[in-house]
């Protein structure tokens, strides 16, 4: 009877992996098994719709989620061991220090890694593996491959995953049973973290496939020319945008406000002729025309005249450095009192 059933799940395997044999004609280059592999996905996605999924959503129910996070550090902790080693491997040695600082920390004072008290620490985590040390020393990646049960991978990646294997400390656990309990511990734990990101990769992608084949090689090329997984080697937007806090203003850039005053003539603005100088530097009451604070015909007694009156007829005095200009966000005292009225911009 049970040669039976397993000559059954064999065979139920093999369909499953040669269904998708006939659907592609013309292969996407770099994936000359697309055929196989689609019937490979295929099954493994169906193998996680009405098995792994369902366990996943179970766990998630019953384990709170404080003892998933703790689940998730622990086994975090233990892989960054062989991510140290590999850091190492490839002559990356401030990494696979930082690694191993972080195993010694979430060890010591996370108790046996339940806690990820290095990256409070602000130790960062990296990613490697041997497929990732083996690319780093030019080993081409190979076909793309899907493999049964583990997912999306490379001929490379695909061999590396055997040294992962040996190098992971889970592998030495005995009895063998405890090791293989905690495998499948770490496979449903991270299983249920992403639920979320697969339900919703499978209501967004249009061919589930492609994308996932895409977003892996992007990924392992991202890790293998210099990435670690964390952004750091993405373009740093807040260098590109105006410091109005530093001594120096912008180049070109009108400073915040809105009294600020347009000298047109001005050659000593490091932006073009004409450009909007910071509000701070409009011209004070003694540079202003004699027209500033004297009534004319038709205007109110109140001799003040409208700010942008006053600053489209007014002389400015030169301030701050020897070429008139005064940087952004620079204090500029009220001149001394002669005796003529001052005017003041609000």
């Amino acid at each position: 009877m049970q040669t039976t059933r397993a000559k059954n799940v064999t065979l139920a395997i093999a369909v499953a992996m040669l269904a998708g044999c006939a659907s592609v004609q013309t292969p996407t280059p770099g994936d000359p098994l697309e055929s196989v592999n689609r019937g490979v996905f295929k099954f493994n996605d169906t193998l996680d719709t009405y098995a792994l999924k369902p366990v996943a959503k179970g766990y998630q129910q019953v384990v709170p989620e404080p003892v998933r996070r703790s689940v998730t550090n622990f086994f975090s902790n233990i892989g960054d061991v062989y991510i140290a080693a590999n850091e190492l491997l490839q002559l990356k040695i401030a990494d696979g220090v930082g690694d191993i600082m972080r195993v010694t920390i979430n060890t010591l004072f996370g108790v046996g890694g339940l806690f990820d008290v290095a990256t409070l620490a602000k130790l960062p985590k990296h990613a490697a593996d041997f497929g990732i040390t083996l690319g780093h020393y030019g080993v081409p990646s190979g076909p793309y491959l899907v493999l049964p049960l583990l997912g999306p991978s490379t001929v490379r990646d695909a061999t590396g995953l055997v040294v992962d294997y040996y190098g992971n400390p889970l592998t030495y656990v005995q009895p063998s049973s405890v090791s293989w309990a905690l495998y499948g511990l770490n496979l449903v734990n991270t299983r249920a973290n992403l639920l979320t990101t697969v339900d919703v990769l499978s209501g967004a992608a249009l061919d589930k496939y492609s994308f996932v084949r895409n977003a892996y090689l992007q990924r392992r090329r991202f890790l293998i020319t210099g990435g670690d997984g964390d952004g750091a080697q993405l373009p740093n937007y807040d260098q590109s945008l105006p410091k109005y806090d530093d001594d120096g203003a912008a180049p070109g850039a009108a400073a915040p406000g809105a009294g600020a005053a347009v000298t047109p003539g001005a050659t000593g603005a490091p932006g073009a002729t004409g450009a909007a100088a910071p509000a701070s530097a409009a011209a004070p009451a003694s540079a202003a025309a004699p027209s500033a604070t004297e009534p004319a015909a038709g205007e109110p007694a109140s001799g003040a005249q409208p700010a942008s009156a006053a600053s489209a007829t007014a002389v400015p005095a030169p301030l701050g450095g020897p070429d008139g200009t005064v940087p952004g966000q620079q204090y500029v005292p009220p001149p001394q009192r002669t005796g003529l009225p001052i005017i003041r911009l609000k």
